[in-house]
């Protein structure tokens, strides 16, 4: 790893808000494509998804994400998907939603990260509506299978999501979430 993206982790940690900002923008970019460097950060980002500071959980997720999609060779990510996937209960929604909202970039690894993702999400969708935001959380996740089913064509993607949109009782969410699949 060069000292440019060694930079870039430090100041994403460590930066005034607006440099971390841009550490952030500028580490997601480069990690949007192939990296040589994955393992030498990833068992730091799994640290950090259990940091005190929710921002760091948060990029920790982001990085993660994106990493075990164009990274992980190994399929580390089918290990430490347990641990990535807590942050989507994080206290603070904040946290949590972005983690949601990046999350479906894991499925672009491999069929069995994809499968993965999948299982949690649809457990997750079925089984939430006891949670706070629920409705919003469902809606994220939905888009996130819409994304990876735009990257990848698996028309299994599909079927689950159009069949979760179905099973919702309430016709105003039901429209809503059928939009993201129009």
């Amino acid at each position: 790893m060069d000292q440019k993206i060694q930079d870039l982790f430090e100041l994403s940690k460590n930066g005034t808000k607006e440099v971390r900002y841009n550490a952030l923008i500028e580490l997601n970019s480069t990690i949007e494509q192939p990296v040589d460097w994955a393992y030498d950060v990833w068992d730091d980002l799994i640290e950090l998804l259990s940091d005190k500071d929710g921002h760091q959980r948060s990029r920790a997720a982001q990085y993660l994400s994106r990493l075990a999609a164009y990274s992980d060779p190994e399929d580390r990510i089918l290990k430490d998907f347990d641990a990535l996937w807590q942050v989507t209960f994080d206290e603070k929604f904040v946290t949590a939603r972005h983690t949601i909202q990046t999350l479906w970039r894991v499925g672009l690894g491999s069929d069995a990260a994809k499968n993965l993702f999948l299982e949690h999400v649809i457990d997750r969708f079925n089984d939430g509506d006891k949670e706070k935001n629920y409705t919003l959380i469902r809606n994220d996740f939905l888009q996130g299978m819409r994304n990876l089913y735009d990257e990848t064509h698996d028309e299994v993607i599909k079927t689950q999501a159009l069949e979760l949109i179905t099973s919702v009782d309430d016709s105003k969410y039901q429209k809503k979430y059928a939009q993201i699949w129009k």
